[in-house]
């Protein structure tokens, strides 16, 4: 039995074309391996922990050994429970809009939370950084407003994608399947429908093997 973790970050549910490849994704997952678990982590609505100054200086006051108050033990407390629920998934589903050709803020808040030193990556001078989140598969379903696809000008300005494999790629995910739902804006509602109709297929089968 495997555990999945879905982090949704859509703020608008019942609009969002990532959402809807992912609940696709799930359900043929579930009904292919039936006794596996889904986690669901809404970032829109769940409470992350603030990484601000007293958290961090928390964290580096407990990481090297040095005296800290009540307070700050406390808070960084919240953001090891963070990376627990995180560690514990066996895969891993990211369901996202673009936002500003990048995540949105609650996204990343989240992954600067769980990507800490000797919880999700190591680091020593003859290795330099290795992930510790290893030996697990990750699907990232991603939807944008407009086209940016490989070897086009607006590929530029695509933060999102890469920016969600790198930081996955770090702390350890070396298999990563990317599903793109694009244009949901920019072609207008006929050609939204068949990109997510497409994209929805592409899920379900997918979720076969994942």
């Amino acid at each position: 039995m495997a555990r999945l973790l879905h982090i949704r970050a859509t703020a608008t549910p019942e609009l969002s074309y990532s959402l809807r490849v992912a609940e696709a994704f799930l359900k043929g997952y579930l009904e292919s391996h039936p006794g596996d678990t889904v986690d669901t982590l809404d970032v829109s609505e769940e409470a992350i922990p603030d990484f601000l100054g007293l958290v961090v200086r928390g964290k580096y006051r407990i990481l090297h050994g040095q005296p800290h108050s009540e307070r700050e033990l406390e808070a960084w407390r919240a953001v090891e429970r963070a990376i627990e629920r995180f560690k514990k998934a066996d895969k891993l589903i990211v369901s996202s809009p673009m936002w500003n050709f990048s995540v949105p803020y609650r996204l990343k808040q989240y992954l600067d939370v769980i990507v800490q030193p000797g919880y999700t990556f190591a680091y020593s001078p003859e290795k330099g950084y290795t992930g510790l989140v290893a030996g697990r598969p990750a699907m990232l379903i991603l939807a944008r407003g407009g086209e940016y696809q490989a070897a086009t000008a607006a590929a530029a300005f695509d933060f999102q994608r890469p920016y969600l494999e790198t930081i996955l790629r770090f702390i350890g995910f070396a298999v990563i399947s990317v599903i793109v739902i694009e244009p949901t804006l920019l072609g207008g509602p006929e050609v939204a429908e068949k990109k997510l109709a497409a994209a929805i297929a592409a899920a379900r089968e997918k979720a076969l093997s994942f």
